[in-house]
């Protein structure tokens, strides 16, 4: 661990910012919260969050216990773009933070299917359209003028038919007011301990004309057997996928591929073998991570590290894999935002 710049293995209790970071209280705001991965980020980089918008009661449950913010809405974003009684501190941000829910574009969704459609999406557990969310972000971007403004989304929203959206999105951030930047990045290069490629769209307020951002990292890769409870032996799979493990290659990705070549069907393709030898696979709410030397899931403390998630974060009655798994790393936001404060923020506070 000593080869990165912000621990991956670490505890709430110790506090922010992390060793050998400043804190400098650059203000955050965040929306689509979740649980406050990105949240723990920008604390670890120096910066003061102040709050967050969540749809989803439980989560925002979560969230507050393990954050205390000082501004909080648990409300659709399309009300809280509709406020008129917003603290005067939202007003003046200097970064303002949003990771729209992202299903209508993963390439392991329904995609262009479900775009323009109502759907009940977990968060809320309400009818809406997720895949104009983003531009109801860029409407609380436009609202809220803070200096710079960060957008996530996965990967699949500049491939295929989703790169009409990415242009939309250039479009609007410009017509808010803001030269943006378009950046694809791994976690995995960021001393995440995790194949995690996202999309970042970070815009810079047009009043502050300086260089454009340059965002390249290279940290030595994490082993998934770096961080494996090696001590955590007992299987914990059902017998069936049991009995599909043990017929199980090197060459198979995944459970699927094994029932493939032995059954001649594709079946439980969301539940992938991870080798020790590799970077751990995207952790995702809903897919199944399998030891492949060992018959069991990967456990809580490892998604946690996995996640770069704090070992003594309260998740409450919430499953660590389903939050953090919807989360952006804090490890990787602490390394984006650290150096959007000394390229930019640094210069303009």
């Amino acid at each position: 661990m000593t080869d990165h710049k912000f621990p991956y293995k670490w505890h709430l209790k110790n506090g922010y910012p992390a060793k050998d970071i400043n804190y400098h209280g650059c203000k955050v705001f965040g929306t689509f919260v979740c649980g406050g991965g990105s949240t723990m980020g920008y604390k670890l980089a120096g910066f003061k969050h102040i709050g967050g918008v969540e749809i989803d009661e439980k989560i925002a449950t979560v969230y507050k216990e393990n954050h205390n913010p000082d501004y909080f809405f648990t409300e659709d974003i399309r009300l809280f773009n509709e406020r008129e009684d917003l603290p005067s501190d939202l007003y003046n941000l200097d970064l303002l933070d949003g990771s729209p829910p992202c299903s209508s574009f993963s390439m392991a969704g329904n995609r262009d299917k479900d775009w323009g459609k109502k759907k009940k999406f977990k968060e809320g557990q309400k009818m809406q359209r997720l895949d104009d969310l983003v531009f109801e972000y860029i409407k609380t971007i436009k609202k809220l003028q803070p200096k710079v403004a960060i957008l996530e989304n996965v990967k699949g929203l500049i491939q295929g038919n989703a790169k009409a959206y990415t242009k939309k999105i250039f479009q609007e951030f410009r017509a808010a007011g803001y030269r943006v930047q378009l950046f694809l990045l791994n976690a995995a290069s960021m001393g995440v301990p995790q194949k995690r490629e996202r999309v970042f769209f970070i815009g810079l307020r047009n009043d502050f004309k300086l260089p454009k951002l340059e965002l390249s990292f290279n940290e030595k890769p994490i082993l998934f057997g770096e961080i494996e409870d090696k001590n955590d032996t007992k299987k914990n799979i059902s017998d069936t996928m049991f009995d599909i493990w043990q017929k199980r290659d090197i060459k198979d990705r995944h459970l699927g591929y094994t029932t493939e070549r032995i059954l001649g069907v594709k079946k439980y393709f969301t539940c992938h073998y991870q080798l020790s030898n590799e970077v751990c696979k995207t952790i995702t709410s809903g897919d199944n991570n399998i030891l492949f030397d060992t018959p069991r899931n990967i456990n809580n403390n490892e998604v946690k590290l996995i996640g770069s998630y704090p070992l003594d974060y309260n998740f409450k009655d919430v499953k660590p894999k389903y939050l953090i798994g919807m989360s952006v790393p804090p490890v990787m936001t602490a390394q984006i935002s650290n150096q959007i404060y000394l390229q930019w923020l640094k210069h303009i506070k």
